[in-house]
């Protein structure tokens, strides 16, 4: 099965990829049924997840209902549990919209909520991160997940982020980052993307985040708390949720 999720993976257009996945998605999930583990984004439990990695694949962390994997069922519990999220009324911007959220968060009454990406499907708005069509200060909330690595100039994207965030405002801006390394890692000369792939974790990755990031983001303006959720939360919620021990959520604010 692992091979065949990366053939699909590394064959299938993500946009054409994301339509198919509404079709097949019931059925596995319907064959997944169990109680060895649950997402809490539906609360509905499966005998295992399915694995994912366009390179490496990592067993049992794609839920068979929600298509959540560990970084949005840990962002789900987060929110539930330590914000207002759910209740306070915000003006939000998504970015590249995750389908484990998009139509939860369009159901929310509270929400105005506009998504936005260059070739996503789920994209309200086609706009290129570096140069936003929003006015300043016009957000409450943007979430900006497994973004940043796709953009070379993750600088400008940053300061287009905090321009366009209201004073007060949050950004939840996650990254697919190595823990164990301090600095930031780029190197555009790699051109072979089963060379990047192996290097960033990604063939379309241009850059593997270090701990620097969180400094970075402050340079910015932004402030920054670097929050390990998976320590609030027993071992036995990490397992049956099939979290990332030790994922860092950045949850930034405009002074």
């Amino acid at each position: 099965m692992k091979k065949l999720f990366k053939l699909i993976l590394n064959t299938i257009p993500r946009p054409l990829l994301i339509r198919l996945s509404y079709i097949v998605r019931p059925i596995i999930a319907f064959f997944l049924q169990g109680n060895t583990y649950t997402d809490p984004i539906d609360n509905r439990s499966f005998s295992r997840f399915l694995p994912y990695g366009y390179g490496d694949q990592r067993d049992n962390v794609l839920s068979p209902s929600t298509l959540s994997l560990e970084r949005h069922r840990l962002l789900w519990l987060y929110l539930q549990n330590e914000t207002s999220f759910f209740t306070t009324p915000s003006k939000m911007l998504h970015f590249a919209p995750e389908q484990a959220f998009y139509k939860r968060f369009q159901k929310l009454k509270h929400l105005n909520y506009t998504t936005t990406d260059l070739n996503s499907p789920l994209a309200d708005v086609k706009a290129d991160i570096c140069n936003l069509p929003f006015k300043d200060n016009e957000y409450d909330i943007i979430f900006c997940n497994h973004v940043l690595e796709h953009i070379p100039d993750d600088t400008k994207a940053m300061q287009e982020l905090y321009r366009v965030l209201k004073p007060g405002g949050m950004a939840i801006l996650q990254i697919p980052q190595d823990l164990t390394r301090e600095i930031t890692f780029e190197d555009d000369t790699i051109t072979d993307t089963k060379e990047r792939a192996r290097i960033f974790g990604q063939y379309d990755h241009v850059r593997v985040y270090g701990l620097d990031y969180f400094e970075k983001l402050r340079s910015i303006g932004f402030k920054v708390e670097e929050i390990d959720y998976t320590q609030k939360l027993s071992q036995e919620e990490v397992t049956k949720y099939c979290l990332a021990q030790g994922e860092i959520l950045p949850v930034c604010y405009k002074p």
